[in-house]
């Protein structure tokens, strides 16, 4: 998956050092994707030693650091040295051939997106104050601390003997299959969760249902807890057409084309078309 990145390392540990190196990742997200340098086919994270106006004055927010060399994001475009930099969609990460640089751009763009919606309280309205002890956003009229959210969300492979339930959702931009998630919702175990989902999906009931891996989706600002279970595939599928546009069961070796093992999704069904699910 994306997020596996050994061996290089991702620390996401809090820091309030402003001293920016010259070594340092430079992180611009504008309209048009996140900044990227580069060389031939290569593409990189910008240091900043590669731009012309980056001063102590420059407004920058530590992210984390990747190999022990620490990231900041900026909201203004820096002036760059010479003319090779581009900026990319970030859906751009699902082609790169560098994916610890593809998920290091996912995670700037959860933190990026958190700092920006945050700017003001949504309690009282007032500007609101990064706090120096912790990554944390505080109102300084009515002292509410705000910490990145994170919404828990299951994915299932819904399986029978050597079939597996695939879905199109309607909102499918390259037209890949992939399995039934959901968000959890007050109150459920993420078992429920699991039994509800399918349900209200495709009309099937699942049973069984076995705890499989995690992995966090910084587009979504979601953790995805992966579950596989079991399902009578005589049971008559009822699409929700407001979010299915198409699902049915699938035999191993004859599968359609799903999401790459970037996302635990994708994994999932890899790992059932290898029989290793």
């Amino acid at each position: 998956m994306i997020n596996e990145i050994a061996p290089n390392t991702i620390n996401i540990k809090f820091s309030n050092n402003k001293s920016i190196s010259e070594a340092d990742y430079i992180f611009f997200y504008g309209e048009e994707g996140l900044l990227w340098k580069v060389t031939g086919d290569e593409y990189s994270i910008p240091q900043k030693k590669d731009f012309l106006d980056f001063t102590d004055k420059t407004e920058a927010i530590y992210l984390f650091s990747f190999d022990n060399t620490s990231c900041y994001l900026v909201w203004e475009k820096p002036k760059t040295k010479c003319e090779n930099f581009v900026c990319k969609e970030i859906r751009f990460f699902r082609t790169m051939s560098r994916t610890e640089l593809a998920w290091l751009s996912l995670l700037g763009y959860q933190l990026k997106n958190w700092y920006q919606s945050n700017r003001y309280c949504g309690n009282c309205g007032a500007a609101t104050l990064h706090k120096t002890d912790e990554r944390a956003i505080v109102c300084p009229n009515c002292n509410t601390v705000i910490y990145p959210l994170i919404a828990p969300a299951v994915i299932v492979a819904v399986t029978c003997s050597n079939k597996i339930l695939l879905i199109r959702g309607q909102g499918s931009i390259l037209g890949w299959h992939t399995l039934i998630a959901g968000y959890v919702d007050v109150g459920e175990t993420l078992e429920e969760t699991v039994k509800r989902e399918v349900f209200e999906e495709v009309g099937i009931d699942v049973c069984n249902v076995r705890y499989y891996k995690n992995q966090p989706w910084p587009l979504t600002n979601s953790l995805m807890l992966g579950f596989v279970a079991e399902a009578n595939d005589n049971q008559p599928i009822r699409i929700d057409e407001t979010e299915i546009l198409e699902a049915g069961w699938f035999n191993r070796g004859n599968l359609p084309a799903y999401s790459p093992n970037l996302s635990i999704g994708g994994e999932m069904i890899e790992k059932f078309e290898k029989g290793e699910l």
